[in-house]
């Protein structure tokens, strides 16, 4: 008599660790800008060959300060959202709630300290037809800003979601969406925020 035998099941590898964070659609979109940022940053690198002392020059008579704090919001609202997507993944609606709400008011503060910053400029005389280095500067992070923009935007949408369960530990890709393009958008800051205030 012949044993029975019967297939071994292997365990099932956890879809959180095989999908790709969010969707399609946004990682299309990702795609999309950092395809934009690289031909902008060659743009910049190109001009300060050509440039080099006016690229010294105007990185001088920038406010560094607004530019670190406008880091450490990239960084700090990144940190938040991440902390509402790990929230809502333990099914902590409230949590998230919170974590996100936090990183909407620090995301807000980068518009604020921008503006902040374009009156101190102005007040300098530091305009787009200051020369080469300041119309880098002002297309660059303008063109930043307005990226930064749609990510507040989407924070607005996605918690409008959230509040009203439009999430759960189960479907959670609206905000998993939110956060890689918010990451995406801090990353590029990291990259222009030494090109233009600390390095030119």
């Amino acid at each position: 008599m012949t044993a029975t035998t019967f297939p071994v099941e292997t365990p099932d590898v956890s879809d959180s660790q095989n999908r790709i964070p969010g969707n399609k659609g946004i990682w299309a979109g990702i795609t999309c800008e950092f395809v934009e940022f690289t031909v902008l940053f060659a743009v910049y690198f190109i001009a300060r060959v050509h440039f080099p002392e006016a690229f010294h020059d105007g990185a001088q008579r920038l406010s560094v300060i607004a530019g670190t704090v406008i880091t450490l919001l990239m960084i700090t609202s990144s940190y938040f959202i991440a902390c509402s997507v790990n929230a809502i993944r333990q099914d902590k609606h409230r949590s998230a709630i919170i974590w996100l709400v936090a990183g909407l008011v620090v995301a807000i503060g980068y518009p604020v300290t921008k503006a902040l910053e374009i009156d101190w400029n102005l007040a300098r005389g530091i305009n787009g037809e200051s020369g080469i280095f300041f119309t880098v500067y002002y297309y660059l992070t303008f063109t930043h800003l307005v990226h930064a923009t749609w990510g507040i935007l989407g924070i607005l949408w996605v918690l409008a979601r959230l509040i009203f369960h439009g999430y759960s530990s189960k479907d959670y890709a609206g905000l998993e969406a939110l956060a890689s393009y918010w990451h995406a958008t801090d990353i590029i800051w990291l990259v222009i925020f030494p090109m233009l205030y600390v390095l030119a």
